[in-house]
């Protein structure tokens, strides 16, 4: 169980198209890939034809066939996709409108690009599909420790042992561990 209550927790609210926009770009990986479809059952072709649509990862090609898009890429892995869109967000204009589908990690390092590029992560569209695993980052080593579905966790590279707080930091997209025991080391 997390530790509540804190104001920098992360709120998905869900794909909600923006008919207005002129460029649509949407990352999501296999199970943000369904909530991606859902959306743009909603809207016409003329909507479809304004998305850039980055998909990390193998998506069924039932889902993939609701993509009626001018571009598609598909990209193995986060890492990947995270360059593409950092260059498609550099050539982006005015009246673009960003969304992310898919875990934790996808959404934070989406908003975190965007944020490199000049966007309010406010202004993304999120929706939380699949696992609950996070990245967390040691407050004490400043290491990343990926793929996180525990608490407590032991940090990947100090081995200390981590409280996941809820408190987010969306400069690095992730979650923040301090040390379980610093009051009484080995309790």
């Amino acid at each position: 169980m997390l530790v509540s209550g804190i104001k920098s927790r992360p709120v998905y609210p869900g794909l909600k198209p923006d008919p207005f926009a002129k460029q649509n770009i949407i990352v999501a990986n296999a199970d943000g890939a369904v909530a991606v479809a859902d959306m743009l059952r909603q809207m016409d072709d003329a909507f479809a034809q304004r998305c850039t649509i980055v998909l990390v990862g193998n998506i069924g090609h039932e889902t993939e066939s609701a993509f009626k898009t001018s571009t598609l890429w598909r990209l193995p892995t986060l890492q990947t996709a995270l360059r593409r869109l950092g260059a498609v967000l550099s050539t982006a204009r005015m009246s673009t409108r960003l969304y992310a589908a898919g875990d934790e990690p996808l959404l934070g390092m989406v908003v975190k690009t965007a944020v490199e590029h000049g966007m309010e992560h406010n202004s993304v569209r999120t929706e939380h599909r699949g696992s609950t695993r996070r990245r967390v980052q040691c407050v004490h080593c400043k290491g990343i420790t990926e793929d996180v579905t525990t608490n407590p966790v032991t940090c990947a590279h100090c081995g200390t042992s981590l409280l996941v707080r809820d408190h987010y930091s969306r400069r690095i997209g992730a979650f923040q561990g301090v040390r379980i025991d610093a009051e009484a080391p080995g309790e």
